[in-house]
């Protein structure tokens, strides 16, 4: 399940402490390493300079063999095996099928889906979701707030999470933004970037 995918195994690779080689994302990257293109959901993300790719790790293991879902992009501030007392930000982008969720038929039939496996990482719903439009995409948004504590300080930290929901085509894409400050988190989400949506030929 790639809900799985973009809250939890984002986590999980934050905790990891075995290094994996990074391979070459299964992406289109327009001869810059830190723009990620999609042409088929139709957008692309800006990634910050000097952040870790972790994609080709979170993508082994997952279900997308059996066409349930993939991760398609998985991008760290600092390696996730490396400690430090502040939130390692995170952006994790996946997309899965909507047939995998009987009667979903739109992006606020995820919500359900979403916020339990969120509350079941630790996670508290900070707020209602609630729809909104970036450039032209239609997509809804969840916010999570989760306390935890540094190791080395034993300083109270808060990870903020926030997910947008776009459901197109028959597909659930997530897009997932972890920070430990919601002008982080502003800062992050501002890299996601939408093609213009061509109107659907009937």
């Amino acid at each position: 399940m790639i809900v799985l995918v973009s809250l939890g195994l984002t986590l999980k690779v934050q905790a990891q402490n075995k290094t994996a080689p990074v391979g070459k994302p299964a992406t289109t990257r327009n001869q810059d390493a830190q723009l990620y293109r999609n042409t088929a959901f139709g957008f692309r993300y800006e990634i910050p300079y000097g952040w870790v790719d972790r994609t080709k790790e979170m993508q082994q293991g997952n279900d997308a063999g059996a066409g349930k879902g993939e991760v398609l992009l998985a991008v760290f501030e600092r390696p996730p095996e490396a400690t430090g007392d502040t939130i390692n930000s995170a952006v994790v982008i996946a997309s899965e099928s909507a047939a995998s969720y009987p009667g979903l038929k739109r992006a606020e039939d995820y919500l359900g889906p979403l916020t339990e496996l969120a509350t079941a990482k630790g996670f508290k719903a900070d707020g209602e979701p609630y729809a909104l439009e970036v450039e032209s995409r239609r997509l809804l948004r969840a916010d999570f707030i989760k306390s935890l504590e540094a190791k080395a300080t034993n300083a109270k930290l808060t990870m903020r999470q926030c997910t947008l929901v776009l459901y197109e085509k028959g597909q659930i894409v997530s897009f997932t933004f972890i920070a430990g400050g919601e002008e982080e988190l502003d800062d992050l989400m501002d890299g996601l970037h939408f093609a213009v949506a061509k109107p659907s030929a009937r």
